[in-house]
Protein backbone atom coordinates (compact mmCIF):
# COMPACT_ATOMS: atom_id res chain seq x y z
CA UNK A 1 0.00 0.00 0.00
CA UNK A 2 1.01 3.60 -0.51
CA UNK A 3 1.71 4.46 3.10
CA UNK A 4 3.77 1.40 3.88
CA UNK A 5 6.71 3.51 2.79
CA UNK A 6 6.33 5.62 5.90
CA UNK A 7 8.65 4.88 8.75
CA UNK A 8 5.87 4.26 11.26
CA UNK A 9 6.12 0.56 10.48
CA UNK A 10 9.65 0.65 11.84
CA UNK A 11 8.83 3.00 14.71
CA UNK A 12 5.61 3.10 16.71
CA UNK A 13 4.23 -0.20 15.45
CA UNK A 14 7.45 -1.99 16.31
CA UNK A 15 7.11 -0.77 19.86
CA UNK A 16 3.48 -1.83 19.88
CA UNK A 17 4.25 -5.33 18.64
CA UNK A 18 6.88 -5.78 21.33
CA UNK A 19 4.80 -4.58 24.24
CA UNK A 20 1.09 -4.67 23.39
CA UNK A 21 -1.37 -7.08 24.93
CA UNK A 22 -4.42 -8.36 23.05
CA UNK A 23 -7.70 -6.47 23.26
CA UNK A 24 -9.94 -9.52 22.91
CA UNK A 25 -13.27 -8.62 24.53
CA UNK A 26 -11.49 -5.82 26.35
CA UNK A 27 -13.33 -3.94 29.06
CA UNK A 28 -13.11 -0.16 29.39
CA UNK A 29 -9.98 0.93 31.23
CA UNK A 30 -11.17 2.49 34.45
CA UNK A 31 -9.67 4.44 37.27
CA UNK A 32 -10.47 3.86 40.96
CA UNK A 33 -13.71 5.53 41.90
CA UNK A 34 -13.51 8.45 44.27
CA UNK A 35 -14.59 7.40 47.77
CA UNK A 36 -16.97 9.41 49.92
CA UNK A 37 -15.20 11.74 52.33
CA UNK A 38 -15.44 11.43 56.11
CA UNK A 39 -17.95 14.26 56.07
CA UNK A 40 -20.25 12.19 53.90
CA UNK A 41 -19.89 14.36 50.78
CA UNK A 42 -20.73 12.65 47.46
CA UNK A 43 -18.05 11.29 45.18
CA UNK A 44 -16.36 13.55 42.61
CA UNK A 45 -18.30 14.36 39.45
CA UNK A 46 -17.26 12.12 36.50
CA UNK A 47 -14.93 13.74 33.99
CA UNK A 48 -16.76 14.66 30.80
CA UNK A 49 -15.52 13.17 27.51
CA UNK A 50 -17.12 13.88 24.13
CA UNK A 51 -17.00 11.43 21.22
CA UNK A 52 -17.99 12.48 17.70
CA UNK A 53 -19.19 10.04 15.04
CA UNK A 54 -21.02 10.21 11.71
CA UNK A 55 -23.10 7.77 9.71
CA UNK A 56 -26.61 6.45 9.27
CA UNK A 57 -29.14 6.43 12.10
CA UNK A 58 -28.40 2.76 12.67
CA UNK A 59 -24.65 3.37 12.86
CA UNK A 60 -25.06 6.29 15.26
CA UNK A 61 -27.35 4.15 17.43
CA UNK A 62 -24.67 1.43 17.49
CA UNK A 63 -22.06 3.99 18.52
CA UNK A 64 -24.40 5.09 21.30
CA UNK A 65 -24.50 1.49 22.52
CA UNK A 66 -20.70 1.45 22.64
CA UNK A 67 -20.72 4.70 24.61
CA UNK A 68 -23.33 3.33 27.02
CA UNK A 69 -21.29 0.16 27.61
CA UNK A 70 -18.18 2.19 28.36
CA UNK A 71 -20.05 4.48 30.75
CA UNK A 72 -21.60 1.52 32.58
CA UNK A 73 -18.13 0.23 33.47
CA UNK A 74 -16.64 3.55 34.60
CA UNK A 75 -17.67 5.79 37.47
CA UNK A 76 -14.98 8.42 36.92
CA UNK A 77 -15.62 9.26 33.25
CA UNK A 78 -18.79 9.95 31.29
CA UNK A 79 -18.69 9.87 27.49
CA UNK A 80 -21.28 11.85 25.55
CA UNK A 81 -21.90 11.13 21.86
CA UNK A 82 -22.02 13.93 19.30
CA UNK A 83 -23.14 12.92 15.80
CA UNK A 84 -22.88 14.34 12.29
CA UNK A 85 -24.76 13.18 9.17
CA UNK A 86 -21.55 12.61 7.15
CA UNK A 87 -17.79 12.98 7.25
CA UNK A 88 -17.89 16.31 5.40
CA UNK A 89 -19.93 17.83 8.23
CA UNK A 90 -17.59 16.31 10.78
CA UNK A 91 -14.52 17.71 9.05
CA UNK A 92 -16.01 21.19 8.82
CA UNK A 93 -16.87 21.18 12.53
CA UNK A 94 -13.46 19.90 13.61
CA UNK A 95 -11.54 22.38 11.46
CA UNK A 96 -13.74 25.17 12.85
CA UNK A 97 -12.36 24.44 16.31
CA UNK A 98 -15.22 22.29 17.58
CA UNK A 99 -13.39 18.97 17.78
CA UNK A 100 -14.73 16.50 20.37
CA UNK A 101 -12.16 14.86 22.64
CA UNK A 102 -12.27 11.76 20.41
CA UNK A 103 -13.84 11.58 16.96
CA UNK A 104 -14.33 9.47 13.85
CA UNK A 105 -12.75 10.69 10.63
CA UNK A 106 -12.05 9.60 7.07
CA UNK A 107 -8.52 8.96 5.89
CA UNK A 108 -9.05 11.30 2.93
CA UNK A 109 -9.25 14.18 5.45
CA UNK A 110 -6.09 13.23 7.37
CA UNK A 111 -3.80 15.69 5.57
CA UNK A 112 -6.02 18.65 6.40
CA UNK A 113 -6.36 17.58 10.02
CA UNK A 114 -2.59 17.21 10.46
CA UNK A 115 -1.88 20.55 8.77
CA UNK A 116 -4.43 22.23 11.03
CA UNK A 117 -2.69 20.70 14.08
CA UNK A 118 -5.95 19.43 15.53
CA UNK A 119 -4.74 15.86 16.19
CA UNK A 120 -2.86 14.27 19.05
CA UNK A 121 -1.04 11.18 17.68
CA UNK A 122 -2.33 8.00 19.27
CA UNK A 123 0.71 5.69 18.89
CA UNK A 124 2.07 5.75 22.43
CA UNK A 125 -1.25 6.34 24.18
CA UNK A 126 -2.83 3.25 22.65
CA UNK A 127 0.35 1.22 23.06
CA UNK A 128 0.22 1.99 26.79
CA UNK A 129 -3.35 0.69 26.83
CA UNK A 130 -2.45 -2.64 25.24
CA UNK A 131 -3.92 -2.14 21.78
CA UNK A 132 -2.38 -4.80 19.54
CA UNK A 133 -1.54 -3.05 16.26
CA UNK A 134 -0.01 -6.17 14.77
CA UNK A 135 -2.04 -9.34 14.63
CA UNK A 136 -5.50 -8.01 15.43
CA UNK A 137 -5.79 -5.15 12.95
CA UNK A 138 -5.42 -4.84 9.20
CA UNK A 139 -1.90 -3.54 8.57
CA UNK A 140 -3.14 -1.81 5.40
CA UNK A 141 -5.76 0.07 7.40
CA UNK A 142 -3.32 1.02 10.18
CA UNK A 143 -0.71 2.18 7.65
CA UNK A 144 -3.29 4.47 6.07
CA UNK A 145 -3.22 6.68 9.19
CA UNK A 146 0.57 6.88 9.39
CA UNK A 147 2.03 10.33 8.85
CA UNK A 148 5.08 12.18 10.14
CA UNK A 149 6.43 9.00 11.77
CA UNK A 150 3.33 8.76 13.96
CA UNK A 151 0.06 6.90 14.00
CA UNK A 152 -2.22 9.92 13.82
CA UNK A 153 -5.50 8.03 14.37
CA UNK A 154 -6.44 4.42 15.10
CA UNK A 155 -7.86 2.52 12.14
CA UNK A 156 -11.49 1.63 12.78
CA UNK A 157 -13.12 0.44 9.57
CA UNK A 158 -12.16 -0.10 5.95
CA UNK A 159 -14.38 -0.44 2.90
CA UNK A 160 -13.06 -1.59 -0.47
CA UNK A 161 -15.15 -1.26 -3.63
CA UNK A 162 -16.65 -4.57 -4.82
CA UNK A 163 -19.17 -5.70 -7.43
CA UNK A 164 -22.72 -6.37 -6.21
CA UNK A 165 -24.61 -8.74 -8.48
CA UNK A 166 -28.13 -10.09 -8.71
CA UNK A 167 -27.74 -13.86 -8.31
CA UNK A 168 -30.84 -14.61 -10.39
CA UNK A 169 -29.78 -12.45 -13.32
CA UNK A 170 -26.14 -13.60 -13.14
CA UNK A 171 -26.47 -17.37 -12.71
CA UNK A 172 -22.96 -18.75 -13.16
CA UNK A 173 -24.07 -22.38 -13.30
CA UNK A 174 -26.49 -21.61 -16.09
CA UNK A 175 -23.89 -19.47 -17.85
CA UNK A 176 -21.38 -22.31 -17.74
CA UNK A 177 -23.87 -24.73 -19.27
CA UNK A 178 -24.32 -22.27 -22.13
CA UNK A 179 -20.57 -21.87 -22.70
CA UNK A 180 -20.20 -18.37 -21.28
CA UNK A 181 -16.91 -17.47 -19.61
CA UNK A 182 -17.40 -17.73 -15.84
CA UNK A 183 -15.08 -17.23 -12.84
CA UNK A 184 -13.65 -20.44 -11.44
CA UNK A 185 -15.16 -21.68 -8.17
CA UNK A 186 -13.14 -23.45 -5.47
CA UNK A 187 -14.21 -26.63 -3.69
CA UNK A 188 -16.56 -24.64 -1.44
CA UNK A 189 -18.14 -22.76 -4.32
CA UNK A 190 -16.34 -19.47 -3.65
CA UNK A 191 -15.39 -17.33 -6.64
CA UNK A 192 -12.57 -15.16 -5.34
CA UNK A 193 -11.39 -13.66 -8.63
CA UNK A 194 -12.70 -12.99 -12.12
CA UNK A 195 -11.40 -11.43 -15.28
CA UNK A 196 -12.70 -8.44 -17.21
CA UNK A 197 -13.79 -10.85 -19.97
CA UNK A 198 -15.84 -12.87 -17.47
CA UNK A 199 -17.30 -9.65 -16.10
CA UNK A 200 -18.33 -8.65 -19.63
CA UNK A 201 -19.84 -12.09 -20.27
CA UNK A 202 -21.96 -11.75 -17.11
CA UNK A 203 -23.20 -8.36 -18.31
CA UNK A 204 -24.16 -9.82 -21.69
CA UNK A 205 -25.89 -12.84 -20.14
CA UNK A 206 -27.97 -10.66 -17.82
CA UNK A 207 -29.03 -8.33 -20.68
CA UNK A 208 -30.45 -10.95 -22.99
CA UNK A 209 -34.14 -10.41 -22.12
CA UNK A 210 -36.37 -7.34 -22.48
CA UNK A 211 -35.32 -4.19 -20.64
CA UNK A 212 -32.92 -5.99 -18.33
CA UNK A 213 -29.45 -4.48 -18.27
CA UNK A 214 -26.15 -6.03 -17.23
CA UNK A 215 -23.99 -3.39 -15.57
CA UNK A 216 -23.53 0.20 -14.52
CA UNK A 217 -20.25 1.75 -13.34
CA UNK A 218 -20.36 5.40 -12.31
CA UNK A 219 -18.45 7.60 -14.78
CA UNK A 220 -16.31 9.11 -12.02
CA UNK A 221 -12.69 8.96 -10.91
CA UNK A 222 -13.68 6.55 -8.17
CA UNK A 223 -15.73 4.38 -10.48
CA UNK A 224 -13.03 4.02 -13.16
CA UNK A 225 -9.99 3.85 -10.89
CA UNK A 226 -10.15 0.10 -10.08
CA UNK A 227 -10.10 -0.77 -13.78
CA UNK A 228 -7.20 1.62 -14.44
CA UNK A 229 -5.12 0.24 -11.58
CA UNK A 230 -5.94 -3.34 -12.58
CA UNK A 231 -4.60 -2.64 -16.07
CA UNK A 232 -1.35 -1.35 -14.53
CA UNK A 233 -2.29 2.22 -15.35
CA UNK A 234 -2.18 5.28 -13.11
CA UNK A 235 -4.93 7.65 -12.06
CA UNK A 236 -2.55 10.40 -10.85
CA UNK A 237 0.90 11.37 -12.12
CA UNK A 238 2.25 11.13 -8.56
CA UNK A 239 0.85 9.18 -5.60
CA UNK A 240 1.98 11.72 -3.00
CA UNK A 241 1.88 15.17 -4.60
CA UNK A 242 -0.12 14.89 -7.83
CA UNK A 243 0.01 17.71 -10.33
CA UNK A 244 -2.22 16.05 -12.94
CA UNK A 245 -4.36 13.05 -13.67
CA UNK A 246 -2.60 10.42 -15.78
CA UNK A 247 -5.34 9.40 -18.21
CA UNK A 248 -2.96 10.03 -21.14
CA UNK A 249 -0.57 7.37 -19.83
CA UNK A 250 -0.27 4.49 -22.31
CA UNK A 251 -1.19 1.81 -19.75
CA UNK A 252 -4.11 3.88 -18.51
CA UNK A 253 -5.43 4.33 -22.04
CA UNK A 254 -5.10 0.61 -22.73
CA UNK A 255 -6.96 -0.27 -19.51
CA UNK A 256 -9.69 2.24 -20.36
CA UNK A 257 -9.98 0.93 -23.91
CA UNK A 258 -10.66 -2.60 -22.66
CA UNK A 259 -13.03 -1.43 -19.95
CA UNK A 260 -15.00 0.98 -22.13
CA UNK A 261 -15.67 -1.79 -24.64
CA UNK A 262 -18.09 -3.06 -21.97
CA UNK A 263 -19.22 0.16 -20.30
CA UNK A 264 -20.05 1.91 -23.62
CA UNK A 265 -22.03 -1.05 -24.98
CA UNK A 266 -25.65 0.22 -25.12
CA UNK A 267 -26.99 -3.34 -25.09
CA UNK A 268 -25.68 -4.05 -21.57
CA UNK A 269 -25.90 -0.64 -19.85
CA UNK A 270 -29.08 1.20 -18.72
CA UNK A 271 -30.81 3.40 -21.26
CA UNK A 272 -31.17 7.15 -20.77
CA UNK A 273 -34.87 6.59 -20.12
CA UNK A 274 -34.12 4.09 -17.35
CA UNK A 275 -31.60 6.42 -15.71
CA UNK A 276 -34.03 9.33 -15.97
CA UNK A 277 -36.60 7.57 -13.83
CA UNK A 278 -34.36 5.76 -11.35
CA UNK A 279 -30.81 5.68 -9.98
CA UNK A 280 -28.60 2.67 -10.75
CA UNK A 281 -29.05 1.43 -7.17
CA UNK A 282 -32.83 1.67 -7.53
CA UNK A 283 -32.68 -0.24 -10.81
CA UNK A 284 -30.57 -2.89 -9.10
CA UNK A 285 -33.04 -3.20 -6.23
CA UNK A 286 -35.90 -3.60 -8.72
CA UNK A 287 -34.17 -6.40 -10.60
CA UNK A 288 -33.71 -4.30 -13.76
CA UNK A 289 -29.92 -4.07 -13.45
CA UNK A 290 -27.65 -7.03 -12.77
CA UNK A 291 -24.42 -5.48 -11.47
CA UNK A 292 -23.22 -2.29 -9.77
CA UNK A 293 -20.03 -1.33 -7.96
CA UNK A 294 -20.30 -0.22 -4.36
CA UNK A 295 -19.00 -0.25 -0.81
CA UNK A 296 -20.04 -2.07 2.35
CA UNK A 297 -22.46 0.67 3.45
CA UNK A 298 -24.80 -0.42 0.63
CA UNK A 299 -25.53 -3.78 2.30
CA UNK A 300 -28.30 -2.75 4.75
CA UNK A 301 -30.27 -0.98 2.01
CA UNK A 302 -30.07 -3.98 -0.31
CA UNK A 303 -31.08 -6.37 2.46
CA UNK A 304 -34.33 -4.43 2.85
CA UNK A 305 -35.21 -4.62 -0.87
CA UNK A 306 -38.12 -6.88 -1.76
CA UNK A 307 -37.47 -9.93 -3.95
CA UNK A 308 -33.76 -9.20 -4.35
CA UNK A 309 -31.16 -11.93 -4.08
CA UNK A 310 -27.65 -10.56 -4.24
CA UNK A 311 -24.04 -11.42 -3.55
CA UNK A 312 -20.64 -9.79 -4.01
CA UNK A 313 -17.53 -10.42 -6.08
CA UNK A 314 -14.21 -8.55 -6.16
CA UNK A 315 -13.62 -5.94 -8.85
CA UNK A 316 -12.74 -7.67 -12.16
CA UNK A 317 -9.08 -8.14 -13.05
CA UNK A 318 -7.36 -6.96 -16.24
CA UNK A 319 -3.71 -7.63 -15.36
CA UNK A 320 -3.47 -7.40 -11.56
CA UNK A 321 -6.04 -7.35 -8.78
CA UNK A 322 -6.97 -3.85 -7.66
CA UNK A 323 -9.75 -1.83 -6.08
CA UNK A 324 -10.23 1.48 -4.29
CA UNK A 325 -11.77 2.43 -0.99
CA UNK A 326 -11.57 4.46 2.17
CA UNK A 327 -10.47 3.88 5.76
CA UNK A 328 -12.02 5.50 8.82
CA UNK A 329 -10.19 6.06 12.08
CA UNK A 330 -10.67 7.22 15.65
CA UNK A 331 -8.70 10.35 16.53
CA UNK A 332 -7.78 12.39 19.60
CA UNK A 333 -8.16 16.15 19.69
CA UNK A 334 -4.95 18.07 20.40
CA UNK A 335 -7.04 20.55 22.44
CA UNK A 336 -8.65 17.93 24.67
CA UNK A 337 -8.08 18.37 28.40
CA UNK A 338 -8.95 14.70 29.01
CA UNK A 339 -6.73 12.97 26.45
CA UNK A 340 -6.03 10.02 28.74
CA UNK A 341 -9.73 9.37 29.25
CA UNK A 342 -10.42 9.81 25.53
CA UNK A 343 -7.61 7.34 24.73
CA UNK A 344 -9.22 4.86 27.16
CA UNK A 345 -12.45 5.17 25.19
CA UNK A 346 -10.74 4.64 21.83
CA UNK A 347 -8.96 1.55 23.18
CA UNK A 348 -12.34 0.20 24.24
CA UNK A 349 -14.09 1.21 20.99
CA UNK A 350 -11.68 -0.87 18.88
CA UNK A 351 -11.95 -3.94 21.13
CA UNK A 352 -13.68 -7.04 19.84
CA UNK A 353 -16.87 -6.64 21.84
CA UNK A 354 -17.34 -2.95 21.08
CA UNK A 355 -16.59 -2.98 17.34
CA UNK A 356 -18.75 -6.08 16.86
CA UNK A 357 -21.71 -3.98 18.00
CA UNK A 358 -21.20 -1.55 15.11
CA UNK A 359 -20.20 -4.25 12.61
CA UNK A 360 -23.48 -6.09 13.22
CA UNK A 361 -25.36 -3.18 11.58
CA UNK A 362 -23.87 -4.27 8.24
CA UNK A 363 -22.50 -0.85 7.32
CA UNK A 364 -18.78 -1.30 7.99
CA UNK A 365 -15.88 -3.70 7.44
CA UNK A 366 -14.00 -3.72 10.76
CA UNK A 367 -10.27 -3.00 10.71
CA UNK A 368 -10.19 -5.39 13.68
CA UNK A 369 -9.42 -8.65 11.87
CA UNK A 370 -10.86 -10.85 14.64
CA UNK A 371 -14.26 -9.21 14.28
CA UNK A 372 -13.97 -9.10 10.47
CA UNK A 373 -13.74 -12.91 10.47
CA UNK A 374 -16.53 -13.34 13.02
CA UNK A 375 -20.23 -14.06 12.52
CA UNK A 376 -21.10 -10.53 13.62
CA UNK A 377 -19.62 -9.29 10.36
CA UNK A 378 -19.88 -12.28 8.01
CA UNK A 379 -23.54 -12.85 9.01
CA UNK A 380 -23.81 -16.31 7.37
CA UNK A 381 -27.61 -16.29 7.49
CA UNK A 382 -27.87 -12.96 5.65
CA UNK A 383 -26.89 -11.64 2.24
CA UNK A 384 -24.34 -11.28 0.82
CA UNK A 385 -23.38 -14.92 1.18
CA UNK A 386 -19.71 -14.27 0.46
CA UNK A 387 -19.05 -11.27 2.72
CA UNK A 388 -15.47 -12.46 3.04
CA UNK A 389 -14.90 -10.82 -0.37
CA UNK A 390 -14.68 -7.48 1.46
CA UNK A 391 -11.90 -8.77 3.71
CA UNK A 392 -10.00 -10.37 0.82
CA UNK A 393 -10.18 -7.15 -1.23
CA UNK A 394 -8.53 -4.95 1.41
CA UNK A 395 -4.99 -5.98 0.50
CA UNK A 396 -5.56 -4.89 -3.12
CA UNK A 397 -7.03 -1.51 -2.22
CA UNK A 398 -5.45 1.69 -3.52
CA UNK A 399 -6.03 4.70 -1.27
CA UNK A 400 -6.11 8.02 -3.16
CA UNK A 401 -3.53 10.74 -2.45
CA UNK A 402 -4.40 13.72 -0.29
CA UNK A 403 -5.98 16.45 -2.38
CA UNK A 404 -7.10 19.65 -0.68
CA UNK A 405 -9.17 20.76 -3.69
CA UNK A 406 -10.83 17.37 -4.17
CA UNK A 407 -14.31 18.74 -4.83
CA UNK A 408 -12.98 21.20 -7.40
CA UNK A 409 -11.13 18.38 -9.17
CA UNK A 410 -14.26 16.25 -9.33
CA UNK A 411 -16.27 19.18 -10.68
CA UNK A 412 -13.63 19.91 -13.34
CA UNK A 413 -13.28 16.40 -14.77
CA UNK A 414 -16.67 14.74 -14.24
CA UNK A 415 -18.28 16.13 -17.44
CA UNK A 416 -15.36 14.74 -19.45
CA UNK A 417 -15.54 11.39 -17.68
CA UNK A 418 -19.25 11.21 -18.47
CA UNK A 419 -18.44 11.87 -22.12
CA UNK A 420 -15.79 9.14 -21.96
CA UNK A 421 -18.26 6.54 -20.68
CA UNK A 422 -21.71 7.53 -21.90
CA UNK A 423 -21.45 9.76 -25.01
CA UNK A 424 -22.87 8.01 -28.10
CA UNK A 425 -20.94 7.53 -31.29
CA UNK A 426 -17.26 6.88 -31.94
CA UNK A 427 -14.95 7.79 -29.05
CA UNK A 428 -11.67 9.62 -29.67
CA UNK A 429 -9.96 8.15 -26.60
CA UNK A 430 -6.67 10.01 -27.09
CA UNK A 431 -8.39 13.39 -27.35
CA UNK A 432 -10.73 12.95 -24.38
CA UNK A 433 -8.01 11.59 -22.08
CA UNK A 434 -5.79 14.55 -22.94
CA UNK A 435 -8.66 16.91 -22.15
CA UNK A 436 -9.21 15.16 -18.80
CA UNK A 437 -5.56 15.61 -17.84
CA UNK A 438 -5.58 19.25 -18.92
CA UNK A 439 -8.72 19.97 -16.89
CA UNK A 440 -7.15 18.36 -13.83
CA UNK A 441 -3.98 20.43 -14.14
CA UNK A 442 -5.97 23.64 -13.78
CA UNK A 443 -6.91 22.44 -10.29
CA UNK A 444 -3.88 20.44 -9.18
CA UNK A 445 -1.14 22.68 -10.61
CA UNK A 446 -2.60 26.02 -11.66
CA UNK A 447 -0.22 28.39 -13.38
CA UNK A 448 0.81 31.43 -11.38
CA UNK A 449 -0.21 34.73 -13.03
CA UNK A 450 2.72 36.62 -14.48
CA UNK A 451 3.74 39.75 -12.59
CA UNK A 452 3.55 42.98 -14.57
CA UNK A 453 5.48 46.15 -13.85
CA UNK A 454 3.53 49.20 -12.85
CA UNK A 455 4.20 52.43 -14.80
CA UNK A 456 6.05 53.96 -11.83
CA UNK A 457 8.45 50.97 -11.76
CA UNK A 458 9.26 51.09 -15.48
CA UNK A 459 12.94 51.93 -16.09
CA UNK A 460 12.09 53.63 -19.41
CA UNK A 461 10.30 56.53 -17.80
CA UNK A 462 11.29 58.93 -15.06
CA UNK A 463 8.65 60.20 -12.61
CA UNK A 464 8.79 63.67 -14.19
CA UNK A 465 8.13 62.49 -17.73
CA UNK A 466 4.65 62.79 -19.15
CA UNK A 467 3.15 60.20 -21.55
CA UNK A 468 3.60 62.61 -24.48
CA UNK A 469 7.26 62.99 -23.73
Amino acid sequence: MLLRRLSLVGCALTVALATAACTDDAEPATEPSASPTKTGKPTAKPREVTFGAYGSEEEVAAFQSVVDSFNAASSTRKVTLKSWPDHESALEDVLAGNAPDAFLTSRIDLDQLVDAEVLQPVSLLLDERGVDFGDRFSLDAVDAFAMDDELQCMAYSVSPMVIYYNTEMVDFDKMERRDYDVPTADAEGNRERWTLAEFGAAAQFASRRGDKRGVWIDPTLQGLAPFIYSGDGEVFDDDREPTSLAFSDDNTREALSETLAILRDPTVTPTNAQLARATPVQLFKRGELAMIAGFRNLVPELREADDLDFDVLPMPTIDTRATVGDVSGLCLSSDSTVQGDAADFIAYAVSDAAIATVASTGYIVPANTEVASSEEFLAPTLEPEHAGVFNASIRYMEVPPFIDRREELVEAVTPLLERLVTAPGVLDLDLVTEQIDQASQAVLSPEEPEETESPSESPSESPSESPSE
